[in-house]
């Protein structure tokens, strides 16, 4: 065999291993890779063939040099043909993709569950915007004129302790012990007939089973002319027959509040576990004291009034039979499940 049929052979072997591995290539980055492997400035078919033709007889070069150009055009065609077919691969998978078979059910939601206070508390909004209240808030930050002397609560009082309250600045700023300052902010920017809801978060020194350090109430105001005690036990027997049942019955027992003469604590008549019949307290009221009138330029001689305050928690817990308050406030995720 010739020296120069020997390349020619060499040639076709390399050739037809290309091509086979242009066909067999399975994207175009590998295709990339090939194509510098085979046809690149250091590829085989230049290092392999062209830079050695001006090692052979003078008279070999053209046919050697033809078939080479040959093949090089070959492999660019094969190249070209297989870099198409990829791109229309990758596009079908791509379009693939972003199909979608709007009849397939589509993925399930967990569904969000309402924390038990929030539905008590809008519970007790619904029964007393039903009944002509509004619903008032307040900043959590007060100062003591508002949540204190303009409640008659004097700098004497047990309440004003740094043993009670959070104070933010010693006898100054506190987080608000209770509702009450919107009512006080209430009645400083308007006239009677007032009659108000005031919830929200409010603050204390206490953590046990019945008891946090922050917590929520709803306080309630109505002052008009001729406002008596009977309006005060007719309002609360509607608030508790509403949230715990037409059968439920209440007392009031004389109390003391600062801001409010005479005052009572209220008591629902309540079944324990055993059935046996109990009295529960369940939140403080009275008529307003004379002096939280004249703190916010009312005249008392004129306009009376009655004020209430209850924990939402510990209407809650009675509500739906808990006996530590403090399952509200772990955001243990079976506790909310249980009371969906």
């Amino acid at each position: 065999m010739s020296a120069i049929q020997c390349v020619l052979d060499d040639l076709q072997q390399f050739h037809d291993q290309a091509l086979r591995k242009i066909q067999e290539s399975g994207s175009l980055k590998e295709l990339e890779e090939l194509r510098i492997l085979f046809l690149g400035k250091k590829g085989s078919l230049t290092t392999g063939f062209l830079k050695k033709l001006g090692q052979h007889p003078p008279e070999d070069r053209p046919v050697l040099g033809d078939s080479v150009n040959r093949v090089k055009e070959a492999l660019q065609e094969s190249l070209h043909n297989r870099i198409s077919v990829l791109k229309l691969n990758e596009e079908k998978k791509h379009e693939d993709s972003l199909w979608l078979d709007v009849t397939i059910p589509g993925a399930r939601r967990l569904i969000g569950m309402e924390h038990l206070m929030k539905r008590v508390q809008k519970e007790i909004e619904t029964l007393f915007i039903g009944l002509g209240y509004g619903v008032k808030e307040g900043p959590e930050i007060e100062d003591v004129f508002h949540n204190f002397e303009a409640l008659n609560t004097p700098q004497w009082h047990p309440v004003r302790d740094e043993n009670d309250s959070f104070y933010l600045l010693p006898d100054q700023i506190l987080l608000r012990t209770h509702t009450s300052p919107v009512q006080i902010r209430t009645m400083l920017q308007q006239s009677p007939p007032i009659a108000i809801i005031a919830p929200g978060r409010v603050y204390r020194s206490d953590y046990d089973a019945t008891h946090l350090p922050a917590f929520h109430q709803v306080e309630g105001l109505l002052v008009d002319q001729d406002i008596s005690v009977a309006h005060l036990i007719g309002t609360l027997e509607v608030f508790v027959r509403f949230m715990f049942g037409k059968e439920k019955k209440i007392r009031l027992r004389p109390s003391f509040f600062p801001f409010t003469e005479p005052s009572f604590e209220v008591d629902i008549l309540w079944e324990d576990k055993s059935g046996k019949s109990v009295w529960l307290e369940i939140m403080g009221c009275g008529m307003v004291d004379p002096h939280v009138f004249e703190a916010v330029g009312y005249d008392s001689e004129s306009f009376t009034g009655f004020a209430f305050g209850m924990g939402i928690e510990r209407v809650t817990m009675l509500k739906y039979g808990l006996t530590d308050i403090r399952d509200l406030v772990r955001g243990d995720l079976r506790f909310s499940r249980q009371n969906r």
